[in-house]
């Protein structure tokens, strides 16, 4: 016989959004997690400590790609040049190791901060502020917006990437190139056409 109890997490577990209709989650991933989906189907996040560095490099990697999506659409839609892509090899008057030197520095030092906080602490955070949030935004349902937003950003910047290095063009360029030929400017001529792009 099934116990109210029993029931009741039967009944929870079934009202749980997957990442698919019909999955399962493993169990690991109760749902406790902003934006746990319970998608994990190496099981990479089976061992509790490194779920949690997982979490934090997600947040990590998915702020950086907003940042990145929405430069990369900024500079193209105010005509700014060169193109994104473009932008490492430009001559910016400073000498290439002197920046590198700087840079690693610098974001040596910042990084270094953030994981001994992450350590301390089990949050995000900037220098000794943790949790860093100057905007007093930081909430369940502000913390499942940002992972779905960087999630969005993470793969948008990966179909940015694929675009400049098929057709040498930025997201709006190729937008509006679609829109005015969308059979002759889609993802299958593009791929098609890859060798006359990449000479």
């Amino acid at each position: 016989k099934i116990s109210r109890r029993q029931n009741m997490i039967v009944n929870a577990s079934s009202d749980r959004q997957m990442w698919l209709v019909g999955a399962a989650a493993p169990e690991h991933l109760d749902g406790s997690l902003a934006g746990d989906f319970g998608f994990d189907p190496l099981g990479l996040g089976s061992e509790p400590d490194r779920l949690k560095w997982y979490v934090e490099a997600e947040k990590t990697n998915g702020r950086w790609a907003m940042m990145a999506v929405a430069g990369i659409l900024g500079q193209e839609l105010l005509g700014v040049t060169p193109k994104w892509f473009e932008a490492g090899a430009k001559d910016y008057g400073i000498p290439f190791f002197p920046l590198l030197a700087m840079e690693a520095i610098i974001l040596g030092f910042l990084e270094t901060k953030r994981y001994q906080g992450f350590k301390t602490t089990g949050s995000s955070g900037f220098l000794n502020s943790f949790p860093f949030d100057p905007a007093n935004m930081n909430s369940p349902d502000m913390q499942l917006k940002e992972i779905k937003n960087g999630r969005l950003a993470m793969i948008a910047f990966v179909g940015f990437s694929v675009q400049a290095l098929v057709t040498r063009e930025g997201p709006i360029e190729g937008l509006f190139n679609h829109i005015g030929d969308p059979f002759g400017h889609n993802i299958t001529a593009n791929v098609m056409n890859l060798p006359e792009y990449i000479q």
